[in-house]
């Protein structure tokens, strides 16, 4: 049987290229699929990262509220605090300066009569309360210390106030500029995820018809393969077979021809 070298090297080229085309699209397809496996992580580290950081900010936000409502309570406190006491030091310094003018009239009057002892000792019994004048003040240096301790209390917790919301605006700035970075690369990898995954796909594709045209390429080569051993002989033996056959039947057709003309 006799098989042409041009289909011999026409099938090797055809395996040679297929087999190619086959480790390109196979290498092809593990670089996609080790893409989309590492950008699915990555796309899970950052949305674990940005549901945390949304956890602290709510976390952040429920403190800063009642520590806000409390400052303000003790900053009103103080302030009520501070105004009774004034009104307290008021009371007190209007009661004793009635209680010493008081007293100085009825020095005076006693004075101005010349009566005698007994009688200032009953109208000195008969007066009314005039407070303990010798220790007013201290009374008084007790209550400007006391003013003081809400006055200083009200301005510390304004202090403290306005340096917690301080802070607070600062983590809330930086972590919703840290959110938004982490949201802008989780579309972009998820956006480079779902390309991967379509050209992994389409890839597959090709790579399965390239495969089943190596598998054909294949096919024919053991065919081929096949007929060159049941000749059991080379191409340059089955060359010189085919051209001793075409002599034989030339020399037969000779002698043919030979005996019609006898």
């Amino acid at each position: 049987m006799h098989i042409a070298p041009r289909n011999w090297q026409k099938n090797k080229e055809t395996r040679s290229n297929k087999q190619s085309e086959v480790e390109e699209l196979a290498a092809t397809v593990e670089k996609l699929t080790a893409k989309s496996a590492r950008l699915s992580s990555e796309i899970a580290e950052l949305s674990a990262a940005i549901a945390e950081l949304k956890e602290k900010q709510d976390e952040a936000t429920k403190i800063r509220n009642e520590e806000k409502a409390t400052n303000a309570k003790t900053v009103a406190d103080a302030k009520e605090a501070a105004v009774a006491v004034q009104k307290a030091t008021q009371i007190l310094k209007d009661f004793y300066d009635k209680a010493a003018d008081a007293s100085f009239l009825q020095g005076a009057q006693g004075s101005l009569t010349g009566e005698g002892l007994q009688d200032e000792m009953a109208a000195t019994a008969n007066a009314p309360y005039q407070g303990m004048q010798a220790s007013s003040g201290g009374i008084f240096g007790m209550l400007e210390v006391i003013l003081s301790d809400f006055t200083r209390l009200e301005a510390e917790t304004l202090a403290a106030e306005e340096s917690a919301a301080s802070a607070y605006d600062k983590f809330m700035d930086e972590s919703n500029e840290s959110v938004a970075v982490k949201e802008a690369e989780v579309e972009h990898k998820t956006s480079g995820k779902q390309m991967a995954d379509e050209k992994n796909e389409n890839t597959q594709k090709e790579l399965a018809l390239t495969q089943e045209e190596l598998d054909k390429a294949m096919d024919v080569y053991h065919k081929l393969k096949a007929e060159c051993k049941d000749t059991g002989l080379s191409y340059e033996d089955r060359k010189k077979a085919r051209e001793a056959e075409i002599q034989s039947l030339k020399e037969a057709l000779s002698m043919l021809n030979q005996g019609d003309l006898a």
